[in-house]
């Protein structure tokens, strides 16, 4: 299975969103990394057919969405960021009123919401009101839904905002369980959700893809063009003038700060260390 982005553009009255996106997707975990405006949840609409593009075309093993129709979107599973998930239904009750949009059975709604819930720890709480569920018990749901009647392809929009540390892992380990044999987008700016689960990494920024590939083939980019340097306190607003800089700790000799920079021949003491995909979304990003 090949999901097409094919000359794919958005634009809203005078805001272009979408910039004339072309790519290929097959089966794996994809990151859709971008800050807030990047693009994100238009190309996820658009995956989805709930916007008709400006320009462009989506294709499924080479055919347009528009003419899939239903056959396509029996096909995607897709979990919104909102929580606001019918607060008075229990969670049997929403499950099978998703079911039922999907066109499955009872029988076969019972079968997948009973193997569904049990993927995310939630069999206990079948008969429990959503509006009571806390944050990661709602992500958790919405992850339930969208698998159900197996869908191949899964776009999910921020899977774990709001989450603390704990629930994030557990909603990350969720998605790269479910994620065999299946075409799975994960749109976010947290670049930890996607760093050791995606095979592909997009990034996106002013509706345009700025970098794409492996992560390890993305990182090369910024080989030599990292470092730890350890500075004062008072010289902190220099650095963060001079540089892009990541991340600032302290040891017993004072401050370390994490710079990235195509070239350093500055002052202070430097250290030279390996990048990451934090790194490269603050290199293409800005700070």
């Amino acid at each position: 299975m090949t999901l097409g982005l094919e000359g794919l553009t958005k634009i809203y009255k005078d805001k272009v969103a979408l910039c004339d996106i072309t790519f290929s997707f097959t089966p794996g975990i994809y990151g859709l990394l971008g800050p807030n405006g990047a693009g994100k949840s238009t190309m996820m609409n658009l995956i989805t057919d709930n916007l008709t593009p400006t320009k462009g075309r989506v294709l499924l093993d080479g055919k347009g969405i528009d003419e899939l129709g239903r056959e396509y979107r029996k096909l995607l599973g897709y979990m919104p960021q909102q929580q606001n998930i019918y607060p008075e239904l229990s969670l049997r009750r929403f499950l099978f009123f998703m079911a039922s949009l999907k066109g499955l059975g009872k029988s076969e709604a019972e079968n997948d919401i009973r193997h569904y819930v049990k993927m995310v720890n939630l069999e206990d709480v079948l008969g429990k009101k959503l509006g009571a569920f806390s944050g990661g018990m709602k992500q958790r749901t919405l992850i339930a839904q969208a698998l159900i009647g197996n869908p191949g392809i899964l776009v999910l929009d921020e899977p774990t905002a709001g989450l603390d540390p704990k629930e994030r892992i557990r909603v990350r380990n969720l998605i790269s369980e479910a994620a065999r044999d299946k075409i799975v987008i994960i749109a976010t700016h947290v670049v930890t959700d996607v760093e050791f689960i995606a095979k592909e990494i997009i990034m996106l920024n002013g509706g345009k893809i700025l970098r794409s590939g492996s992560p390890s083939a993305l990182l090369k980019e910024l080989e030599g063009k990292v470092w730890n340097i350890s500075v004062k306190d008072e010289d902190l607003p220099l650095v963060n003038e001079r540089y892009k800089v990541s991340n600032i700790s302290r040891d017993e000799d004072g401050v370390i700060a994490r710079i990235i920079a195509d070239s350093y021949e500055d002052v202070w003491k430097k250290e030279a260390v390996r990048p990451n995909l934090e790194d490269l979304y603050l290199y293409l990003n800005g700070a």
